[in-house]
């Protein structure tokens, strides 16, 4: 039987096709397939993460999606973001992906979140086997992450903080007065946006980085003395 894919939607509804005809825009329309509900006891954390990308609120089924979610936010690439998208079938297996992320070149990741210890369970692997084989056929890529450089996602979740587009109103001035300055250091950046009254530079300096008009390596603790790159 070919795999067809099911979408929900915000009234109710659902709308099922083969999965070849499933497009992207759709999935982005519609609503979490699953409902997650979080109760005492549970093994995993489920919440609710406002994404700088969609303009509004994203599941999450664990801490470990939530690190994978702030890294597509993050991602300068991606256009759209949608959780537990769609369900698969084939009339024997049936699968529900963590994330579709949809970038601007108009290509689409599927990623599936999975424990490292959780890989080498048959089940496991044979599922996502036949996941990635089917997404394959229908162009899309699909990655299955089970985690990321430690350093890496906690400084991206710091810089989360800093994602407020109000934070980049200022950014024509800013642009030229760093654009200026081609070797910056956090600490020379907020001191050059000081020097012409930006009251409060360094939430500035870090929703810059946020959005990735600066760059800067992340896989080290950020301080004043880390070293930026001013991106057009």
């Amino acid at each position: 039987m070919p795999v067809r894919g099911s979408v929900r939607f915000v009234d109710g509804s659902t709308r099922e096709m083969p999965l070849a005809d499933l497009s992207a825009t759709l999935v982005l329309s519609a609503v979490p397939w699953r409902v997650i509900r979080s109760h005492r006891g549970q093994e995993h954390l489920p919440g609710l993460y406002w994404s700088a990308t969609t303009g509004g609120h994203v599941v999450y089924e664990s801490p470990l999606e939530l690190g994978r979610l702030l890294l597509a936010d993050f991602d300068p690439d991606v256009v759209g973001i949608a959780a537990q998208p769609f369900l698969m079938c084939d009339g024997e297996r049936r699968h529900v992906p963590d994330f579709l992320l949809f970038r601007a070149d108009q290509s689409v990741l599927i990623v599936n979140v999975k424990p490292a210890d959780r890989l080498d369970d048959a089940r496991v692997a044979e599922a996502l086997g036949w996941a990635g084989r089917v997404f394959a056929e229908r162009g899309w890529e699909h990655e299955v992450w089970s985690g990321a450089d430690a350093q890496l996602l906690a400084n991206v979740r710091f810089l989360a903080g800093y994602r407020r587009q109000e934070l980049l109103e200022p950014v024509t001035v800013v642009g030229a007065i760093l654009q200026t300055n081609p070797v910056l250091t956090i600490a020379g950046a907020e001191a050059a946006l000081s020097d012409v009254c930006v009251v409060e530079p360094r939430p500035v300096v870090l929703g810059l980085l946020w959005a990735g008009r600066l760059r800067a390596g992340l896989e080290r603790p950020l301080t004043g003395e880390t070293e930026l790159e001013v991106l057009s």
